[in-house]
């Protein structure tokens, strides 16, 4: 016998035990203490009985019953102190006070009843309002099944719930108990919608459908309610299910339009950036063909502009293409010991032909210590921040370069003299494909270059911040000296 039952009985035993107690306490003071009426002791057991009907139940008031009316034969009717009868009116008496007592107690007891599955609809309609404005409220940081069984189980007080999705083939589970050795059921009852129950470990196995169709199956364990009541739950799951999977199908049209958008843009700004060189190369070749002997000094120069706009252009597919590769991957760091002052030295030589005559600044702390960084990816980064500024700042202004110690690392701050960016675009201004209304159709840009600088950053486990404000705007991009980790 479980330890349940056990304590189930002992408490009912204790209840009996009071009722017995109380009908011999009314006896006491009628019998002993202020000798009372056979007319006022009657009406005193009868609402005794009544109350322990209405406080504990029909067991208990019946016992109750028959003890007071034992009670009332020997000490109030006459003969006193026997259970005989002298006169015979008194016994349709006594059988009408147990008749009476007992129907009364019935009555009492199943209004109690009432009442109690009464307040326990109402517990289960709440719970099951409750429970759908938590599926319009889920949100998509974890899996919407995995959040279902756990608000199910909150909601409902479940020991264990489990949700076997058959399109998916994945099983979620919530609460502080196990649900094992169901897993065939689980996969029968989505296949087949039966239906499974196993009192004694107080668990029920029902399908969830779409339609007369089983989608999934949902079992729950610790919590009796009714069947109207589990097919709700049932239904309201199928709902979240078909939530999570709309909510799938639009991440997937989202992915697919910024993956579409991505190379539009890239083939947009690709066109735009080759032309500088291409049109470098085409007039030097055009030059030497038009005159092949021209003197030698001429040629050499014309030659070199080629060689050098040929590795310009080689830089802008390298840049591209890491740019394509870094928005929709993992970023992979190579990381090597680095000189972050030589690192932006070099990012400016290569921009050289694209500064033109703007005055680039740079001021380094020495001795900086050497950062493991990975060179490539962060002269992208530092390339895509001073393009920025080259372009969201006036032709006669300067730009300024720092390298600077810092906590553990280095701070590459690049300051420019431009408008302000509008403090309420400052938290958007590293999202993806994100471009100031206010710019956006002045300036040529894809709206990528700062987020490529972030994510970066971030790669490296550094950060990169913002601060503007009329007339000067300031990236600074910190990079810790060692970074655990090669992935982000």
């Amino acid at each position: 016998m479980s330890a349940e039952v056990m304590r189930a009985l002992g408490q009912l035993a204790l209840r009996l035990l009071l009722s017995a107690a109380g009908v011999a306490g009314i006896t006491f003071v009628a019998h002993k203490v202020i000798a009372g009426n056979p007319t006022t002791v009657a009406f005193a057991y009868l609402l005794f009985v009544l109350i322990v009907a209405s406080t504990w139940g029909f067991v208990e008031a019946c016992l109750s019953s028959i003890l007071a009316t034992l009670a009332f034969n020997f000490f109030f009717l006459p003969p006193v102190g026997t259970f005989t009868i002298a006169d015979p009116q008194n016994w349709i008496a006594l059988f009408s006070f147990l008749a009476t007592s007992l129907i009364a107690s019935r009555l009492s007891d199943q209004a109690k009843q009432r009442a109690r599955y009464a307040v326990e609809r109402q517990q289960d309609v709440e719970r099951l309002y409750t429970f759908s404005r938590t599926i319009l409220l889920l949100d998509s940081a974890s899996p919407l099944p995995k959040q279902l069984v756990r608000k199910l189980t909150e909601i409902f007080g479940l020991s264990a719930a489990v949700l076997y999705d058959r399109r998916s083939g994945e099983i979620y589970r919530a609460g502080p108990s196990d649900f094992e050795g169901l897993h065939d059921r689980l996969h029968d009852t989505a296949l087949n919608g039966t239906t499974f129950s196993d009192p004694q470990r107080n668990s029920v196995i029902t399908a969830v459908r779409l339609g007369s169709q089983p989608i999934a199956s949902l079992g729950i364990q610790g919590a009796q309610m009714p069947d109207s009541v589990l097919q709700g739950i049932a239904t309201l799951i199928a709902i979240g299910l078909e939530r999570a999977k709309a909510q799938d199908l639009s991440h997937q049209v989202e992915a697919a339009r910024q993956s579409e958008r991505l190379r539009t843009t890239l083939i947009d700004a690709m066109a735009h950036e080759f032309k500088t060189p291409l049109t470098s190369i085409k007039a030097a070749t055009t030059s030497l063909l038009a005159d092949p002997n021209q003197p030698l000094a001429s040629r050499t120069e014309l030659l070199k502009i080629a060689d050098e706009e040929s590795d310009h252009l080689k830089d802008l597919v390298d840049n591209a293409a890491d740019m394509a590769h870094l928005d929709i991957a993992q970023i992979d760091i190579r990381s090597e010991p680095s000189d972050a002052g030589q690192i932006v030295r070099e990012v400016i030589a290569s921009m050289r032909a694209g500064i033109d005559d703007r005055q680039v600044a740079i001021a380094t702390q020495d001795p900086l210590p050497p950062v493991a960084l990975d060179r490539r990816l962060v002269k992208l980064a530092i390339k895509q921040l001073i393009d920025n500024s080259l372009k969201y700042s006036p032709p006669d202004t300067p730009i300024k370069v720092q390298v600077l110690k810092a906590d553990d690392g280095v701070s590459l701050e690049i300051t420019n003299h431009g408008p302000a960016i509008p403090v309420e675009e400052q938290s958007r201004i590293f999202e993806r494909f994100y471009r100031s209304p206010s710019v956006e159709r002045q300036i040529p840009g894809s709206g990528l270059g700062l987020s490529i600088a972030h994510r970066i950053a971030r790669a490296h486990h550094g950060d990169l911040t913002l601060t503007s404000r009329p007339g000067e705007t300031t990236f600074r991009m910190t990079l810790p000296i060692d970074h655990k980790g090669k992935r982000s």
